[in-house]
């Protein structure tokens, strides 16, 4: 039976109750799981270091929030969404629903053609929703139905559809090279560097002159293909190269997709414990180990990109503060990926209540990382001198369960995609005595992993 006829709503509707049942499972993978959703909504979420990983087919539930009070407004919501559910689960933690979206980069964030589909808060709870962690496996099914309706009633058809499903995605061939991708036929940089050289240097001068300390300033790629793009060998491309990122893909409308392997963690919380770091400061990875140790060396020990560092850093410290009871700031090292690295500086602690991820979120985004120093000043700069909206680029994405806790990336390395046209982003941060040249190589570099992804030789 197709039990998503019961009732798919918004929130905002106010109608009826969540209902959401989870059984344990096995004998397909992840990547099946996103195969068979393929031409209806898709969501999916790994941190590499976790050895935890969701995907979501269908849509259950859609939360949209506009203003500044986004990141509340999606919190209350939530809280409604999930304090009136019904929830059976099979007793496992990771078991139950789970909402996965996330945010424009700013507030009064107006959508273009870009990006059409989006709003300046977007969260969507799965219709189906499957956890893998190590062996074990749940699926879930999500579903709101009229207040009338008796939940315990129903229960037997959502764990009958629930093992259909499970039968269904077992029965199924799913081809690993199913949709290999389209070919590329032509690549655009809208800004071409005199413009990213005149950027650069009104920046560096508005520093130098005291406006500010700091600012990230970004540029994006436009690749044309002659067919949809293929997403699901972009993840697996992603998970081959990009293991230890935080590994996303928001499809809330077939072939309109944001999706990225992030190496910046922005907050993960659970209970009153908080993780999260401060990431800034790049170069490339070497081709011999000695080499490679060498840019490193340098990296640590560049002025400028320790400066760039520890702004970062003093600002998290100064915006977690108030909200916590103790804070942690570990030692800086080195995050090595496949063809950069960067300062990293991990950063753990305990909050002083618990009051979920999304007041985390609203307190850290932008970073310094992404926005600059001071925030204000920062992102007044961004919208006067960037030609392009940056839409959900740099911003949080991630996910939230039904305690509103949650984890969420900076969405960095990242793309937007809309039928056989994608659009890739990348910054720099700029401090007084950065250079355009270097910095135009540090977005090539950045560019790098989701161009690869998309086999751009």
């Amino acid at each position: 039976m197709d039990i998503s006829a019961i009732r798919h709503s918004t929130i905002n509707e106010r109608y009826g109750r969540l209902l959401s049942c989870s059984v344990p499972c096995g004998g397909f993978s992840l990547e099946a799981f996103l195969a068979s959703a393929a031409g209806g909504a898709r969501f999916y979420w790994e941190n590499g270091d976790d050895r935890i990983a969701f995907a979501g087919a269908g849509t259950a539930v859609e939360l949209m929030a506009w203003g500044p009070e986004r990141f509340a407004k999606i919190a209350k919501d939530t809280r409604a969404l999930f304090d009136g559910a019904h929830v059976e689960c099979a007793g496992a933690p990771l078991s139950g629903p789970r909402l996965m979206g996330g945010f424009a980069f700013r507030s009064d964030f107006t959508p273009d053609n870009t990006w059409s589909i989006y709003s300046p808060a977007f969260f969507a709870l799965p219709h189906y929703q499957l956890v893998k962690a190590g062996d074990a496996a749940w699926l879930t099914i999500n579903t709101q139905i009229p207040p009338d309706e008796s939940p315990t009633r129903l229960m037997p058809d959502l764990r009958a559809a629930l093992q259909e499903k499970i039968a269904q995605l077992r029965d199924s061939e799913w081809s690993a090279n199913r949709g290999v991708g389209s070919t590329l036929i032509d690549i655009d940089y809208p800004m071409p560097y005199r413009a990213w050289d005149k950027m650069i240097k009104q920046a560096t001068a508005r520093i130098r002159a005291g406006a500010l300390r700091k600012v990230v300033l970004a540029r994006a790629a436009e690749l044309r293909f002659d067919g949809p793009v293929h997403l699901l060998p972009i993840l697996r491309h992603q998970a081959a190269h990009y293991a230890n990122c935080c590994r996303f893909l928001f499809e809330p409308r077939p072939r309109y997709a944001f999706y990225g392997a992030s190496p910046e963690l922005l907050a993960s919380v659970r209970g009153r414990q908080l993780c999260t770091m401060a990431l800034a400061g790049s170069a490339a990875r070497g081709q011999t180990e000695a080499a490679d140790h060498r840019l490193g060396a340098d990296l640590l020990a560049s002025a400028k990109e320790r400066e760039e560092h520890a702004i970062v850093v003093d600002k998290m410290r100064d915006r977690l503060a108030p909200v916590m009871d103790s804070l942690e700031i570990g030692k800086s090292d080195l995050l090595k990926l496949t063809n950069i690295q960067h300062i990293n500086t991990p950063i753990r602690g305990i909050l002083n209540r618990r009051s979920g991820i999304l007041p985390l979120v609203e307190a850290l985004h932008p970073t310094p990382a992404l926005g600059g120093d001071p925030r204000p000043e920062a992102l007044r700069l961004i919208r006067e001198l960037e030609p392009i909206p940056r839409g959900w680029y740099g911003a949080p994405v991630g996910w939230i369960d039904s305690r509103l806790d949650g984890e969420f990336a900076v969405a960095i390395r990242s793309a937007v995609a809309q039928e056989a046209r994608a659009w890739v982003y990348a910054g720099a941060g700029i401090v007084a005595d950065s250079e355009p040249r270097s910095e135009w190589a540090e977005t090539e570099l950045k560019f790098r992993p989701m161009l690869d992804a998309h086999g751009v030789i």
